[in-house]
């Protein structure tokens, strides 16, 4: 899952996206609205969390921009207003999700994580194929009941090949979709987490390179 934070409390936003990368979600950061205009039209996000109260460009622009758009992108608002009236207004400007600070982190990912799943076909909690369980909301997966441990990027892109249901998956769709607009597209990260990853998970290999094209399970 990709997501956008937008919020001008840099220490708070860095915090949030420290805490949902740890959750294995590709975060991009920025602190004002003008820089959040400006990635949602270069990049595709899951998940925008979104400051109400932001310099340059106010969150409620943001959030309408996006509305405007027709993207799929869902917008989780953020306010250090508790007030109902505020909430039900964010609601009515296009917002999918309100959360008032101060929030508990686990809210936060849980509210992230419910509105990334309205973005895609729905699926269910638990995503099963080829004998892999794998739990989003855990963070655990199994296969043929052993339980794999994985690193965050390794999940990810484990959860972006589960989730494409046998479709063939781009080394580039893995690398938008699992890593932040920091990672150099013109590395062999990609190459080198699926080769570990289909060590952790053991043979027979699950994970098939089409050539040309990509990934599939």
């Amino acid at each position: 899952m990709r997501v956008l934070v937008v919020e001008d409390e840099q220490l708070l936003a860095d915090a949030v996206a420290t805490g949902l990368r740890r959750e294995a979600m590709a975060v991009d950061v920025v602190y004002d609205g003008a820089a959040a205009l400006e990635r949602i039209g270069v990049n595709d996000y899951d998940v925008v969390v979104l400051d109400r109260d932001l310099p340059l460009v106010h969150g409620d622009d943001v959030c309408r921009k996006i509305v405007e758009l027709g993207m799929p992108t869902r917008v989780l608002m953020l306010t250090a207003s508790g007030d109902v009236s505020d909430r039900v207004e964010g609601l009515e400007i296009g917002a999918d999700d309100y959360l008032p600070k101060p929030f508990a982190f686990s809210e936060l990912i849980a509210r992230v994580r419910a509105l990334g799943r309205r973005t895609s076909v729905p699926l269910p909690p638990v995503l099963e194929r080829a004998g892999i369980k794998l739990d989003p909301n855990r963070r655990e997966v199994f296969r043929e009941g052993r339980e794999v441990q994985l690193a965050p990027k390794e999940f990810a892109v484990l959860e972006v090949l589960m989730r494409s249901e046998g479709a063939v998956v781009s080394a580039e769709q893995l690398l938008e979709k699992a890593w932040d607009e920091n990672t150099d597209p013109f590395t062999n990260v990609v190459r080198v987490t699926v080769m570990t990853l289909r060590r952790k998970l053991g043979e027979p290999a699950v994970i098939v390179t089409v050539p040309g094209s990509g990934y599939r399970i």
